[in-house]
């Protein structure tokens, strides 16, 4: 399988199952270097299982799929030294405040001590978590914690930022602060995926997207030619419009 030099990620015909259950049933999709692309799509679609096996967290059952040209099946760890990502969940280490956080984090990528600590320090003032950073991370606001683990994940300087629903929850300060944390990285050349079940943020966010459901990619493209294509209206009312359909068509 070759990869055009722009494309970060190629996926042909990816297959995700679990026993006799389909989670993803041969989809193709590609994320080009410098974009944001959304993965959308309702609970229980295959987004989540799609991320995992471009993390190399879950193997395939079918297709291919390469991450910088490398593939997921025989680079792994390659491929993982150069993601950021962030999951949904919060998974900050609690015994540990702010900063030292992002420090023990670093050691996953085997960043020397000095230039763990200057990234750290760097990350905190990016955030505005500055008067927070010896703070332990149990004790802060969930639209702070939010914050730490986009900065986070960015502690290696990763080519490719996986963002996994970072406003779900959210209030509408901390949501805008997340957003212009995504075009930061846009402008500073960033590519970054983002699963969202917020349409507003990815009519906004997103260069391109697909919509999944069930395992299958519905729709596809930029949001203007989504919104073109079906007539207008707003990106919620068509993938409501699309989901409902292919539930009923199953």
């Amino acid at each position: 399988m070759t990869s055009d030099g722009r494309r970060i990620v190629e996926a042909r015909g990816i297959v995700k199952n679990y026993g006799q259950f389909q989670a993803v049933r041969g989809i193709d999709f590609h994320i080009e270097k410098g974009e944001c692309f959304g993965l959308l799509g309702p609970n229980g679609a295959g987004k989540t299982t799609t991320v995992r096996m471009l993390c190399c967290v879950l193997p395939l059952s079918g297709g291919e799929m390469t991450v910088f040209g490398m593939s997921v099946r025989e680079h792994p760890r390659r491929i993982k030294a150069r993601l950021g990502v962030c999951p949904q969940e919060n998974n900050l280490d609690p015994d540990f405040g702010v900063r030292q956080n992002l420090i023990v984090y670093s050691r996953y990528f085997n960043i020397p001590k000095a230039e763990a600590a200057k990234r750290s320090d760097e990350l905190v003032r990016r955030f505005h978590v500055e008067d927070k950073a010896g703070t332990c991370v149990d004790d802060l606001s969930g639209g702070l914690r939010r914050r730490v683990m986009v900065a986070r994940c960015l502690i290696n300087e990763p080519d490719l930022v996986v963002l996994d629903e970072p406003t779900a929850g959210l209030d509408p300060q901390s949501k805008h602060q997340i957003w212009d944390e995504v075009r930061d990285m846009k402008a500073a050349g960033r590519t970054v995926l983002l699963t969202t079940h917020n349409m507003e943020e990815a009519q906004l966010l997103c260069d391109r997207l697909i919509i999944v459901d069930l395992g299958r990619i519905i729709e596809t493209g930029t949001p203007a030619e989504i919104l073109a294509k079906h007539g207008g209206g707003t990106l919620e009312d068509i993938f409501l419009k699309l989901t409902g359909k292919q539930l009923r068509d199953e």
